[in-house]
């Protein structure tokens, strides 16, 4: 038997970067899916064939499960045999991880779980968050059996698996990249494999629940540890007087040397959150991981100086910002370290602010204040003294430098600094 006659109805909690491609994707392995929203917008533009967020291939994806009636989209849960639940996972202050949009989820669909269904977390979330999950349904449902309380012989199976997929490449490694999959019991671990095998063509790695959330934390710890040591050489470089990027690329021509690149800081909901989490499990322990993320914190700070130093050297200072996305070629800016910088430009009136972001069609609400202004790349370069690479589009690296001659730069990015 086929793995996906084993399934003839999916639920997905949350449609946004990663719940819509996976909807989606399940759809087109012919399963029924039922995405669930909060959002009437997003739940109505899913519903006409349309998409509500940009990422390459989806909109194609998403028409075509629509038209074929394999995805719909709603405001309210509808009885499924898998929940799959892709909600915001964001932290409070003190860094404390904010499990509520997870919690909000567990209580709407509670209400419709029957006997045999199997609900799946593929929001990235701090150790213990699935075991809470089966707690939480426990309270709501006494009816049912769960597997932190009947392990193998629960009513409801329940697991983790952690999406790792990169913002403009999300449909395609859905379904190339490995999965971890940790269940609160083996059997919920081997029902969750039988799911995503219906679409991954990787491999499906079965462990624990608290071990498959930590694998997802490890990764971006990892990353952002290295970014950390990328973005301190990149102050120290510039207080010696060093170009960073030709330092790393003659540092990389090692054959055991990987320098990253710097950047104006680390964004993203995932390595700017994650390491977090790690840091609240075990605050004693975490020495290197809670630094890695100070220091990343930390570079948007060094980048404002750098600007208002050279602000300072204009009557009339016009600022460019080019970029608000936290990585090249997406429209992205949760947690985007750029944003940030360019509120805190806005927010002194330092001078005139030109916002240069190709992938998006209106400011956030945040930014849309004292005049500051959404414009075109060319428009930045006749208008703007001094202009600041915040994110490397692409479209940002096929402007020459020649036509910059006139330009006070400030590259965070290295997108000119390289040539």
């Amino acid at each position: 038997m086929q793995n996906n006659e084993k399934f003839n109805r999916v639920s997905v909690v949350g449609l946004g970067y990663i719940g819509l491609p996976t909807a989606a994707v399940i759809a087109s392995r012919g399963i029924d899916v039922i995405g669930v929203d909060v959002s009437e917008h997003a739940v109505n533009t899913i519903n006409q064939g349309k998409i509500h967020i940009v990422e390459p291939d989806l909109d194609m994806l998403v028409q075509s499960a629509v038209t074929t009636g394999k995805l719909k989209a709603s405001i309210e849960p509808e009885p499924a045999e898998v929940f799959m639940l892709a909600v915001p996972t964001p932290f409070t202050e003190g860094h404390k991880p904010d499990l509520s949009y997870i919690e909000a989820a567990v209580k709407k669909i509670a209400g419709v779980l029957e006997k045999g269904n199997m609900v799946i977390l593929e929001s990235t979330s701090p150790v213990g968050t699935t075991e809470k999950i089966s707690q939480w349904m426990s309270e709501i449902r006494a009816d049912l059996s769960f597997p932190h309380q009947h392990g193998e012989n629960a009513d409801i199976q329940v697991a983790h698996c952690p999406e790792r997929v990169l913002p403009g490449y999300v449909i395609q490694e859905l379904v190339s990249n490995d999965r971890v999959i940790g269940g609160i019991s083996r059997k919920c671990a081997e029902r969750a494999q039988d799911l995503y095998k219906t679409f991954v063509k990787g491999d499906c790695l079965l462990t624990d629940a608290r071990t498959a959330e930590m694998a997802k934390l490890t990764e971006n710890s990892f990353r952002d540890v290295n970014i950390a040591f990328a973005n301190e050489l990149s102050m120290i470089c510039d207080q010696l007087h060093i170009n960073v990027w030709e330092l790393i690329r003659l540092a990389n021509r090692h054959p055991r040397v990987n320098i990253l690149k710097p950047g104006a800081g680390v964004g993203g909901h995932c390595i700017a959150v994650d390491p977090w989490f790690i840091v609240d499990s075990a605050p004693e322990r975490a020495r290197l991981i809670r630094t890695a993320r100070q220091v990343n914190d930390a570079k948007p700070g060094f980048v404002l100086d750098k600007i208002r130093q050279v602000a300072e050297q204009f009557k009339q200072p016009k600022i460019a910002c080019l970029g608000l996305a936290f990585k090249a070629d997406i429209d992205d800016l949760r947690e985007s370290p750029a944003v940030d910088i360019t509120e805190q430009l806005i927010t002194e009136n330092l001078g005139e602010v030109l916002i240069v972001e190709p992938h998006i069609q209106t400011l956030p609400a945040r930014l849309q204040k004292n005049n500051a202004r959404l414009v075109s790349l060319q428009d930045a370069i006749d208008n703007a003294n001094i202009l600041v690479t915040l994110t490397d589009h692409t479209v940002f690296k096929q402007v020459k430098l020649n036509r910059l001659k006139e330009k006070v730069i400030i590259d965070a990015r290295g997108v000119w600094e390289q040539e």
